[in-house]
């Protein structure tokens, strides 16, 4: 039984992009596609109903925290993620190598994945921010990462081979392989360095990836879940009997020559389909995702992770990204923030005190067909969760049907014109 099938039905013409479908043992995911970010097991103030009623077609969970809390062998143990969260559809979780980042040299600092390169108090050539004293919770070594709870200080472990272990007692439908998340202000010498890592550890990740689903098809191997009448692993849940597809992700940070080593040592590998990650400029993202999907094969899917602005998502589309995950949408709307077809605003200010409009016209979404502006302004300056809530049905909703109609312009032949439209007025 194959873990995932993808399929392209139509390219845009003198580019790399293309809709395709994903199909998966949960259902199939329409491509080019959002991926909406349930870190811990959930999309922040959304219930499953919610998302389903706002069109996600695909959940990603977080490794490292649902690790610490409340812990894979507990969820391995109620038959898997999708039983634990109630979500029936597809799903993915990412390896734990970002927090090798957020928890390590981006710890206590105001520094992300993706950087001006106008900013020269960042991007210094030289610098290595590994060896600046300040202290961290993860610190990298050649066999893993070791690193101290955020929750409690205690001491863990993780190795590509325990990532892919939890992973699979997790049970998504795709898993990523264990790499190195670099911060964009790293110098050459340990780019380099750490892409060497990431590559060895693609190996055992792929290698100990195949041993687990080897011991799926043991007929010999014991039902995990005992008791009278169960028939097959749905029955209770238990994914343990269900294959799953492992991503590899392709590193190096700004350098071409690296992007493009890395696409063609990890795409030469018998992964089911690929991540791009790591760190960017925002100024030459476009390129660094045009090098590595040049070189990737064509016939599998590529998934661009921590990405989801509006303008960065038609960039990802046309240079070949297939998938895309972000916590923005849910982020900013906890904080007020709202997509409209006219760029971003924010219900906090004062002009939306007696706006009775909707958030965006003609939006359907839940929140748009039922409540205004004004409300929702109300909602945030009382500090009711409701509002939170709201505010997060709007922002994903829009997201989605954004790649969605990404999607049809591509089928439809006119992605350059639905870009130039959108962004004339998202951009303004």
């Amino acid at each position: 039984m194959s873990a995932i099938n993808f399929k392209i039905e139509k390219k845009i013409a003198g580019a790399l992009g293309r809709a395709g479908s994903l199909q998966t043992l949960h259902g199939t995911i329409l491509t080019p596609s959002f991926v909406v970010v349930g870190t811990k097991g959930t999309v922040k103030s959304l219930t499953p109903e919610q998302l389903i009623e706002d069109k996600v077609q695909i959940t990603l969970a977080n490794t490292y925290h649902l690790y610490l809390q409340p812990g894979d062998e507990l969820i391995r143990e109620v038959g898997g993620l999708h039983k634990f969260m109630n979500w029936n559809g597809p799903m993915m979780t990412d390896s734990g190598g970002f927090q090798v980042f957020s928890l390590g040299v981006a710890y206590g600092k105001e520094i992300s994945k993706v950087v001006s390169i106008t900013d020269p108090s960042l991007l210094i050539p030289e610098r290595s921010s590994v060896e600046d004293g300040v202290p961290r919770l993860a610190t990298v070594g050649n066999d893993g990462v070791s690193f101290r709870s955020h929750i409690n200080g205690s001491l863990h472990y993780i190795t590509p081979e325990k990532s892919i272990e939890i992973q699979h007692n997790l049970g998504a439908d795709i898993i990523f392989a264990f790499d190195e998340c670099t911060s964009p202000t790293e110098n050459n010498r340990y780019q380099e360095e750490a892409l060497s890592r990431t590559h060895a550890w693609a190996k055992r990740s792929l290698e100990k990836h195949i041993e687990l689903e080897r011991e799926k098809t043991n007929p010999s191997r014991p039902p995990f879940i005992k008791g009278e009448g169960i028939q097959s692993p749905h029955d209770k849940g238990d994914l343990r009997g269900l294959p799953q597809a492992l991503f590899g992700i392709v590193q190096g940070g700004r350098s071409e020559v690296l992007r493009k080593k890395s696409a063609e040592i990890i795409g030469a590998m018998e992964f089911d389909g690929f991540g791009i990650g790591g760190s960017f400029a925002k100024e030459d993202m476009s390129d660094a995702v045009k090098w590595v999907n040049e070189i990737l094969p064509e016939e599998k899917p590529r998934h661009l992770l921590g990405i989801g602005e509006p303008e960065d998502l038609f960039m990802g589309v046309e240079n070949g990204v297939d998938l895309f995950d972000c916590v923005a949408p849910t982020r900013i709307a906890r904080n007020g923030s709202l997509y409209t077809e006219n760029g971003k605003i924010n219900i906090l200010n004062a002009e939306f005190i007696n706006d009775f409009d909707n958030v965006d016209e003609g939006c359907q979404c839940y929140t748009c067909k039922s409540y205004t502006r004004a409300y929702l302004s109300h909602l945030f300056r009382a500090k009711e969760m409701l509002g939170a809530t709201l505010a997060s049905i709007h922002n994903v909703y829009f997201i989605n049907k954004l790649v969605q109609d990404m999607r049809q312009a591509i089928i439809d032949e006119r992605f350059q014109e639905f870009k130039k439209e959108f962004l004339t007025k998202y951009l303004k």
